[in-house]
């Protein structure tokens, strides 16, 4: 078995096998690999050789430094899970204490499956798997909500929406496309379906699936007691369809996902109710991403994965734009509704072509973005080939981010200038303005013309970010 001496993370694996001689037998730690993914926990695949039998265990852990996330209450909730017949690891071993491992950590058991979205959606030896997987993502999820809330102590509770809004205004970023969010958000919340234990990040990407379908729910990290729709909406985020086009998951209708949960829970679901946690789902993610890059700027963790994720929130305020449109016909906020699509699709104004007003003028060829896309090209073309796992993951993380600079250096001039307009047309000197002027209602008058504005100016930053949604 392989030494992790001289590993990057220093002597974890001598942490890890003292941690599983607690348990009951004196472990020898091998093959310790950090996986991809994980952005604000860290995951860690090794085998550990026990009494001569060899497993293969992950480790789960707050990133070392970083404020506690909850991770210790994981262990308890996978137990209390595997009670009412969840599908998830079993769990080896749990502890709060940081100076057993550095932070907050559970070892789990391997569970063999795939964890990537993209391949769930689109390998063909998952096909069976895929027309299996919302009847069995229903199933769990009314297992989960059947969890007694006191079976886990020290759950969180609270009001999700005035903590999205909190979240929001802490990380002092105005994002005027938030508030019309917010805004509709609090005049159109249903009644309360139950109170339950909500996983609370249950979609794809957390789910370990095989030929057979759904193995194993991961990421308890942000469990809490809630609304079992808040479950439901979650997995139709649209993020977390990764391209695919159906709307649960990239797999799934929503029609399927209310029968099968209907079925197994026992409990009705009101379709306007469930279009309501969707949409506070999409701006939760949003606000996630803020949080999550801000853990990188104000350097907590650096890292170009968080960094990435800040840019990121602009497709989300493009996904509540269009989430919110279909609901009416114009109008001010206080019937909830918007404007016309026709008026402000992603063209003209709102999305400027490659003509930017960027100048490189005094430097010498090749220009800034010239340098970014040859950058960018030794990543994908070089690099990404010649590495595997979490290397080759950051790989194409940070060849997107070179590709969005280097499109931002060329679009940056003329969005700029077309921001200003849009800003002074209403009235505000600024987006902490307008945001503020959204929250206060001061512009109800001029909703469409508001709703215009947020949308062209999401679509610039979508040009820069990721112009191919």
């Amino acid at each position: 078995m392989s030494s992790a001496a001289g590993h990057p993370d220093g002597n974890l694996a001598t942490r890890l096998a003292a941690v599983l001689s607690t348990c009951g037998a004196a472990a020898e730690i091998g093959d310790l690999v950090r996986l991809s993914g994980g952005a604000s926990r860290q995951t860690w695949r090794f085998t550990a050789r026990i009494q001569g039998v060899a497993r293969t265990l992950v480790l789960r852990r707050d990133p070392p430094g970083a404020p506690r996330s909850g991770v210790h209450l994981e262990g308890a909730l996978l137990t209390a899970a595997a009670r009412h017949r969840v599908p998830v690891p079993e769990v080896v071993a749990a502890s709060d204490d940081p100076a057993l491992l550095g932070s907050p950590f559970v070892i789990m058991a391997y569970v063999e499956g795939e964890t990537i979205p993209r391949r769930i959606l689109r390998d063909e030896q998952l096909a069976g798997a895929r027309a299996a997987l919302t009847g069995q993502c229903a199933r769990a999820v009314a297992a989960i909500h059947r969890i007694p809330p006191e079976e886990v102590p020290g759950l969180p509770e609270g009001d999700p929406l005035e903590a999205v809004g909190t979240l929001l205004w802490r990380g002092a970023q105005p994002h005027p496309a938030f508030e019309l969010a917010l805004r509709w958000l609090a005049e159109h919340r249903p009644a309360p379906s139950g109170r339950v234990v909500v996983h609370g990040d249950f979609r794809n990407g957390n789910l370990i699936v095989g030929p057979d379908g759904l193995r194993a729910v991961l990421d308890w990290e942000l469990a809490h007691v809630g609304d079992p729709l808040e479950d439901l909406g979650w997995l139709c985020v649209k993020a977390w369809r990764f391209g695919a086009p159906k709307a649960v998951g990239g797999f799934g209708t929503v029609a399927e996902l209310v029968a099968a949960y209907q079925a197994a829970a026992g409990r009705t679901i009101d379709g306007d109710a469930l279009h309501w946690w969707e949409v506070l789902g999409t701006l939760r993610w949003g606000v996630i991403c803020i949080v999550q890059a801000l853990t990188h700027t104000t350097g907590a963790v650096p890292s170009v994965e968080l960094a990435a994720v800040g840019r990121r929130v602009c497709e989300v305020e493009w996904d509540l734009l269009e989430l919110l449109h279909p609901l009416a016909t114009g109008g001010g906020l206080g019937d909830g509704r918007h404007a016309d699509a026709a008026d402000d699709q992603r063209t003209g104004a709102g999305r400027p072509g490659a003509a930017g007003g960027f100048s490189d003028v005094p430097h010498d060829l090749p220009g800034a973005a010239e340098l970014l896309r040859a950058v960018g090209g030794f990543l994908t073309e070089e690099v990404m080939p010649a590495t595997e796992g979490r290397t080759r993951f950051l790989s194409r993380v940070a060849a997107n981010v070179v590709a969005m600079v280097a499109r931002q250096l060329e679009l940056g001039a003329a969005q700029r200038a077309a921001h200003g307009a849009r800003l002074a047309a209403l009235g505000v000197a600024d987006e902490a303005e307008l945001a503020a002027a959204i929250r206060g209602g001061r512009l109800d008058d001029r909703y469409r013309e508001v709703v215009a504005a947020v949308r062209a100016t999401v679509a610039d930053k979508l040009a820069v970010a990721n112009p191919a949604i």
